[in-house]
């Protein structure tokens, strides 16, 4: 590993069928005032919801709601999200849900006592958190995203077309996160799948960078490995626990900041696929499937050594016979093939794409440096129309 760094995570997990039942540990470490953040109500449906009032209220609780978080928040709910915060002098945000919801509360975490635009500020300048912030538990019922154990938090402007991800330090990951896998059954299939690809392609993007022996990638390695295993099980019997917490578990070590360590990273796949959910609202997971084969493609020939390593280390491909290209070209044929085994999207028509947007959607694509090939313009609008085949 020829990169220095410093790694730490505040986060604090508790894992389990019962991992519930520690929030009871957790919350007199708070003020009275707790924020309720979720989703569409899925939580009412299958109980969670009255545990976690209840679990709240014998804590001597005061709860705030703050439902209706979308699958990609946007400027606007949060701007909703910060007056609500702030109106009720909040002391913990708990937010319970999926990634868009733990990221949703981070932003509102940060953003509450923000004396500027906080879209402006954290969103486009990029800047650091300089005021009070709203400390984040979360209560995980999809996987895929890793916010619950990261400082990410990613908002939608739908009227600039952007969809931007702020990756903020320590001080904003949350305080601590309760991971039960049953709480992901009730994901419906597409989402459950969506999360899936998510978390594949945390790990590729990362591992698809730097040439030196890295014991990171040996760690991604064995990630995927679990992944691909545990996935096709999960997609045939959504109810296998093991399979979902092997999942569960993996999602969480595929982006809590462990794994980029000594690495340069990739991204691009992201860049291009947040851009596309800025146009479309669609499932953050199946944009990042739809296009990943015109990506990965594209830059095998500046990757060669890491795509072969990838063939055979996570795909098994026999070397034998083989030139490097014919091995790297046949890993990828059998990662096309298990995302269609498992149901994914791979054309960005069918998440409502159109040619007249392939411009902008380039043009809203950040082009980062970390990856074997740094694209140009004319370079994502080529892997754009490539991914609607």
């Amino acid at each position: 590993m020829l990169e220095n760094f410093s790694y730490s995570n505040p986060t604090k997990l508790y894992f389990g069928e019962d991992s519930l039942n520690y929030l009871n540990e957790e919350l007199p470490k708070y003020g009275k005032g707790v924020l309720l953040v979720y989703g569409g109500g899925s939580i009412k449906k299958s109980g969670l919801y009255d545990k976690i009032v209840k679990i709240l209220k014998s804590n001597g609780k005061e709860v705030f709601e703050d439902a209706g978080v979308m699958p990609n928040p946007t400027v606007e709910k949060l701007y909703e999200g910060c007056k609500r915060a702030k109106d009720n002098n909040v002391d913990l945000i708990l937010a319970v849900g999926g990634g868009s919801v733990c990221d949703y509360a981070k932003a509102v975490s940060v953003s509450t006592y923000c004396d500027e635009d906080p879209w402006e500020k954290y969103f486009l300048r990029m800047e650091d958190v300089d005021n009070k912030i709203i400390p984040v538990g979360c209560v995980l019922t999809m996987v895929g995203t890793g916010s619950e154990m990261n400082g990410g938090s990613v908002i939608t402007n739908h009227a600039a077309k952007l969809k931007i991800g702020h990756i903020f330090g320590d001080n904003v990951f949350p305080k601590f996160t309760i991971l039960n896998p049953v709480f992901t059954y009730t994901v419906p299939q597409y989402q459950m799948v969506a999360g899936f690809f998510d978390i594949m392609s945390h790990v590729l993007e990362q591992y698809f960078s730097g040439e030196d022996d890295n014991t990171s990638d040996y760690i991604m390695e064995g990630l995927l490995k679990s992944l691909i295993h545990s996935s096709k099980i999960a997609v045939k019997n959504p109810t296998d626990y093991e399979a979902r917490s092997n999942i569960m578990w993996t999602a969480t070590w595929s982006l809590n900041t462990l794994i980029d360590k000594g690495k340069s990273t990739d991204w691009m796949v992201h860049m291009i696929g947040q851009s596309i959910g800025a146009y479309t609202d669609a499932t953050h997971g199946m944009t990042l499937s739809a296009i990943s084969m015109a990506y990965y493609r594209f830059i095998m020939p500046y990757g060669l050594h890491k795509f072969k390593r990838y063939a055979i280390n996570v795909w098994n491909v026999n070397p034998e016979g083989k030139t490097d290209e014919q091995i790297a070209k046949e890993g990828l044929d059998q990662m096309e093939a298990y995302m269609k085994e498992i149901s994914l999207v791979m054309s960005i028509k069918d998440l409502g794409v159109t040619e007249d947007m392939i411009d902008g959607i380039a043009n809203g694509a950040f082009i980062l440096e970390g990856g074997y090939k740094v694209l140009n313009h004319d370079e994502i609008v080529n892997v754009l129309k490539n991914s609607m085949i």
